[in-house]
């Protein structure tokens, strides 16, 4: 399965390699540049289909990770907790909910496109997706990096997801971190771990 919308744009990198390799095969002369030419879009079209790729998954317990990727950091900032997942280029780019919540507020900030992995890259470019849970206000936010520029969503203010449902996704890896209120929650990850989206638990909600 591949991540929403880009179902089309893969089929066509194919349908193009295919056509300039029939076309090889029917003109000889010139059958050496189509056939590299066929040979490079099968490539990037390969490349495109693993970089885009979006598996169906067993939703995990408590608050799950939204998105694929190494644990950056677990700080406490005032009353807030946040986890900051950094994404590398060979993981799942689809984000996904961490917990049954509504879209209160979608907004897009930030300034510059340092390396995601440091610690002012929280000022780059990125799209804050505030969300009401059962522990109260939650913040997600999708951010940019030095490669990774583009910032896809797939819901908007209003919207009612469940755990593991898709939001979003980030090309080209980046990172996303997750603003839980500190005092609602029990953390469960430590910086180094990997997470899967939609599958491993973050934390835990407290009664």
């Amino acid at each position: 399965m591949f991540a929403p919308r880009v179902g089309p744009s893969l089929s066509l990198f194919f349908l193009i390699g295919g056509a300039l390799l029939l076309a090889a095969l029917r003109n000889p002369g010139p059958a050496e540049a189509l056939e590299a030419a066929a040979a490079g879009l099968f490539l990037l079209g390969l490349f495109l289909a693993v970089f885009f790729r979006d598996p169906e998954r067993p939703v995990g317990q408590g608050i799950v990770a939204p998105a694929d990727g190494r644990v950056l950091s677990v700080q406490t900032e005032d009353r807030w907790v946040r986890i900051a997942v950094f994404m590398s280029v060979a993981d799942v780019h689809v984000n996904r909910f961490p917990m049954d919540a509504r879209v209160r507020e979608v907004d897009t900030g930030g300034k510059g496109h340092d390396p995601a992995y440091r610690d002012d890259a929280a000022r780059n470019v990125r799209r804050t997706y505030w969300l009401a849970t059962e522990v109260g206000e939650v913040r997600l936010v999708q951010i940019t990096g030095f490669l990774a520029r583009r910032l896809v969503s797939f819901v908007g203010p209003g919207a009612e997801r469940r755990r593991g449902d898709r939001l979003g996704m980030i090309v080209l890896g980046s990172r996303v971190d997750l603003w839980l209120p500190a005092s609602r929650v029990a953390v469960r990850v430590r910086p180094g771990e990997r997470v899967r989206a939609g599958v491993t638990t973050l934390a835990e909600a407290l009664p």
